[in-house]
């Protein structure tokens, strides 16, 4: 029997609408690339290999990382596989590896859908939805729905991993800004130790400020309820990456920002969270599913 050449990375569907040109990836609802007249405003990787440091992916049904893969829901304990060796934790969900189907598509927009069928730490089933649509003033919108297809209730929370970037530009050398009250100190393991206020410290954010030698792989919370945006700028050109995350539905109280040293610096990862790191043991923004019930998350990326 003859077969093609497998991707790792499944079909990437490309998608256009006046200046914008984005691929997004069958294999993790991923974004493969976005650019805006050419400029790349996520960091782009090779359809034909595996994508490194998660670029791009939909992390569901948990966003960062859960303690030693163990957690207790229910009255239960659950252990999940640790693919993080250096921190001991599970990563970023069940499904950055799993190939989505494509449900629909068109010129500027393509719908994606996985049913996770669940598994011993995680027996639950949930009907996953991915929407990207791209526009030619307002550029990508991402729209996650997931439904709980099972008969239990089901911990929930997501994420989306994209890294920007302004053309490949180091984010050394390019201004950060976004507004958010506190940052969530870890231990060595990334995992959380407590709430610090950003105001007046290196973490403040709130004017734009070049980036320079600084190590961010941290979560911020007390983000303004009317929608938040994530600005990544090149002073030189004046040209920037914008990530916004919407008020009302599909809206997120956390957001991971990691300055992107296992991929040389050359994209900042902004993700978009509805709960920080290990809320399968702190219970912190936790989504709870009942059978029937659904959850949708969504933000945009833009040209600033």
């Amino acid at each position: 029997m003859t077969r093609r050449a497998a991707s790792p990375n499944g079909q990437i569907v490309t998608l256009t609408a006046g200046g914008y040109r984005a691929g997004i990836a069958a294999v993790g609802a991923g974004i493969q690339s976005l650019s805006h007249d050419g400029v790349d405003l996520v960091l782009p990787f090779d359809p034909d290999r595996v994508p490194h440091a998660y670029a791009g992916k939909t992390l569901v049904p948990w966003p960062n990382r859960i303690d030693g893969g163990k957690y207790v829901f229910d009255g239960q304990t659950y252990e999940v596989p640790v693919n993080e060796a250096s921190t001991g934790t599970a990563l970023h969900g069940l499904v950055v590896w799993s190939e989505w189907e494509v449900a629909d598509r068109s010129v500027n927009a393509v719908v994606l859908e996985h049913l996770l069928h669940g598994q011993p730490g995680y027996p639950h089933q949930l009907l996953l939805r991915a929407e990207f649509t791209l526009d030619a003033e307002s550029g990508l919108t991402v729209r996650v729905r997931a439904a709980n297809a099972g008969r239990t209730p089901a911990p929930y929370g997501v994420s989306s991993h994209p890294y920007l970037t302004v053309g490949g530009k180091p984010v050394d050398n390019c201004e950060v800004a976004f507004s958010a009250a506190q940052v969530l100190m870890t231990d060595e393991r990334l995992l959380p130790l407590a709430l610090k206020e950003t105001t007046g410290t290196d973490f403040d954010f709130s004017r734009p400020r070049l980036l320079g030698s600084m190590s961010l792989d941290h979560a911020f919370t007390g983000l303004p309820e009317g929608g938040w945006q994530v600005s990544l700028r090149d002073p030189a050109t004046g040209k920037a990456a914008v990530l916004s995350s919407p008020a009302g539905a599909g809206a997120t109280g956390w957001l991971q920002v990691y300055s992107g040293e296992e991929l040389g610096r050359r994209g900042m990862a902004v993700e978009p969270m509805t709960c920080p790191p290990n809320a399968f043991n702190t219970g912190t923004d936790l989504v709870v599913l009942e059978p029937g019930e659904d959850h949708v998350f969504s933000y945009s990326i833009s040209a600033g």
